[in-house]
């Protein structure tokens, strides 16, 4: 039995270095109904990196004016840079039942989720160690050390705001985060809010 349902709006956050990138590919590789949110930036494009498939490269100029427009569901700056949800394909993939993943930070969640918040679920993706952190931020290998090191000072700040999620995963394991991930999506799908035609199908099971 089939029926419709109100997408949700799964954001995956994470300190770099977290594995929240990882998480998302695995997520979008499994998951059919899920869909990546393409985000405005004005940071360079990485090696690889394609306009409207990774990213909506923008100068600064055509952010801000796009700021102005209202044409984001919410935007914010991070090491420097700028980074903004286009609100239109949003509304309309939750109106027609699509789910769609953000790979943002903790400032983006927030104001996506004053935005609408009974539309957000939450994931904060925790490293099992600062150790381990370094070690995956020096693991790019392209990085020079003052990078390294402002990377690291941006982890301790985002990781502070862990507790404005509504799931925190530590992790550590690969595989056993992606279930968890999976899990907490499966679940959303199912909040009564998001079910439009239960009412009248529950009305039915009544009368029966």
């Amino acid at each position: 039995m089939s029926h419709p349902r109100r997408g949700t709006c799964l954001v995956l956050a994470a300190a770099p270095g977290g594995g929240k990138t990882s998480i998302s590919r695995a997520l979008l590789d499994l998951e059919p109904e899920l869909r990546l949110s393409v985000s405005a930036t004005t940071r360079a494009p990485r090696p690889g990196e394609r306009e409207g498939e990774h990213y909506f490269f923008r100068s600064p100029e055509q952010f801000a004016a796009g700021v102005a427009a209202g044409e984001f569901l919410e935007h914010a700056g991070f090491l420097g840079r700028s980074y903004g949800t286009p609100r239109a394909p949003v509304e309309a993939a939750l109106a027609a039942g699509r789910d769609v993943l953000f790979d943002i930070e903790w400032q983006g969640h927030r104001l996506l989720k004053a935005a609408m918040p009974e539309d957000i679920v939450g994931i904060f993706l925790l490293p099992p160690s600062l150790a381990e952190l370094e070690r995956r931020l020096r693991g790019r290998g392209t990085d020079p050390e003052e990078e390294i090191a402002r990377r690291m000072a941006a982890s301790r700040t985002e990781m502070a705001h862990w507790d404005e999620f509504d799931h925190v995963l530590v992790n550590e394991d690969f595989a056993a985060t992606v279930a968890a991930a999976r899990a907490i999506l499966h679940a959303a799908r199912t909040r009564r809010h998001r079910q439009p035609w239960l009412a009248d199908f529950v009305a039915t099971l009544l009368r029966g």
